[in-house]
């Protein structure tokens, strides 16, 4: 069958790798793609929430099943588009509906759906323009460090950790008064911090039943033991070394099994991915967050460990046979390193060639920030390159991945050299 993948980055690049060894996928196409998936795939120059430019080249070119990448367009509604349109409405879209992606598209939403739904969670407010000095005034009943969270997307730059009241104030109004990212924080959610070690949970699901992914834990800061900015991620490893049998049988029943439940008494039609952002605090599994497709650098260790036909299971998830279907799991850990633009996540140039490419051995390059130009590869983003690899346990497969990232080269290149330090 011919497949559209909507989506541009490393978890795009990770998911074709892994759509393109399915017997059943005749042909890939992927809106908009980058210059490695270029090489596995055709790039399509359709932005992902133009739905009826999606909409006419899925009629064009025999398209049977959507697979949506980033969380954009299924919270401007791509599900609902594709079901209420007569045309379109036989085709499998892996996602979920415009109601089922508030649970990323709204951090009070997913507060509430927590909350009623018993699943473990931190104590929180949700504040707007309106009652700003409410929310300065709760802020004097928690303790160090203050959560504020852009209750809206914000491209993963949003959330606010800061160790000093008055300045938790400050931001707060900058946030909801100033509107610091825009509507995306028209109404702020204040948290209390849990302090634990951090790990996601990937889980695919039909909306009746689920299968539970390999976990895995992502770098978010810029700087040499996770110090300095928040990035989209410089780095992950799969599976998580402390999240052992008797931990993810407490994930499963207090924060999986509950997560399915609430969607399916909400009635909210969801079949794709459900991403679980989790906090261990002691030996028990708290929600941060909920993100409603899979993370990114997090699927670039996912896939490479999946060892079942990927199509067959979203087949499953369109169909709401997923109970039926195996998942098998590769015993080794994967890794990945990420390489980034110099200057990101602040401004960073683009446009640099990118060379050794054809050096590496053993690993995996997932391309997320790049574009072809005069037949060369160069840099197109912020993340520009994840290199993968597998071993018996994350630090064989790290040490691989590094090897690789030695020779890859662009101008002002970075990346971090002690991933996995925490573990």
């Amino acid at each position: 069958m011919n497949i559209l993948l909507l989506g541009s980055g490393g978890r795009e690049h990770a998911l074709a790798w892994k759509i393109t060894q399915s017997p059943k996928c005749t042909q890939l196409f992927v809106a908009p793609g980058n210059a490695g998936i270029a090489q596995i795939a055709k790039n399509v120059a359709i932005n992902p929430t133009d739905f009826e430019a999606v909409k006419q080249f899925v009629l064009e070119n025999d398209i049977k099943m959507v697979v949506v990448g980033p969380e954009d367009p299924l919270v401007k509604g791509i599900y609902d588009f594709f079901k209420n349109d007569d045309r379109l409405n036989k085709m499998a879209v892996i996602g979920p509906s415009k109601h089922g992606a508030e649970l990323e598209g709204s951090k009070e939403f997913a507060k509430q759906f927590l909350v009623k739904n018993n699943i473990p969670t931190a104590k929180y407010e949700a504040f707007t323009k309106d009652t700003v000095e409410n929310g300065c005034q709760f802020l004097t009943t928690l303790k160090a460090p203050y959560v504020l969270k852009a209750d809206g997307l914000a491209a993963g730059k949003g959330v606010l950790i800061l160790n000093d009241l008055n300045e938790a104030q400050e931001e707060l109004r900058n946030m909801l008064v100033d509107a610091k990212f825009g509507d995306a924080s028209s109404k702020v959610v204040i948290e209390e911090f849990l302090d634990g070690i951090e790990l996601s949970c990937f889980v695919l699901t039909d909306g009746k039943s689920y299968k539970i992914l390999p976990t895995a834990k992502d770098y978010k800061r810029i700087g040499e033991g996770d110090t300095g900015l928040n990035t989209g991620g410089m780095g992950a490893v799969s599976p998580v070394p402390f999240a052992d049998e008797e931990f993810m049988k407490k994930v499963e029943d207090r924060v999986v099994i509950p997560t399915i439940n609430g969607l399916k008494a909400d009635k909210i039609e969801y079949k794709g991915f459900v991403f679980i952002g989790l906090i261990k605090v002691g030996n028990d599994p708290f929600v941060i967050e909920y993100n409603v497709r899979m993370g990114d650098p997090e699927t670039e260790v996912v896939m490479p460990r999946l060892k079942s036909d990927i199509v067959t299971l979203f087949e499953a998830v369109a169909n709401q046979t997923l109970e039926n279907a195996i998942l098998e799991i590769d015993e080794r850990a994967a890794t990945t390193v990420m390489m980034v633009s110099g200057g990101y996540p602040e401004d960073y140039e683009k446009g640099k060639e990118i060379s050794g490419l054809d050096q590496v051995e053993n690993s995996i390059v997932f391309h997320a920030g790049t574009t072809e130009k005069d037949g060369k590869v160069v840099t197109n983003g912020g993340r520009v390159l994840a290199v993968t690899s597998y071993g018996k346990d994350f630090k064989e497969a790290l040490k691989q991945s590094y090897e690789n990232v030695e020779k890859i080269k662009f101008d002002k290149s970075y990346y971090r050299t002690d991933l996995g330090f925490d573990l």
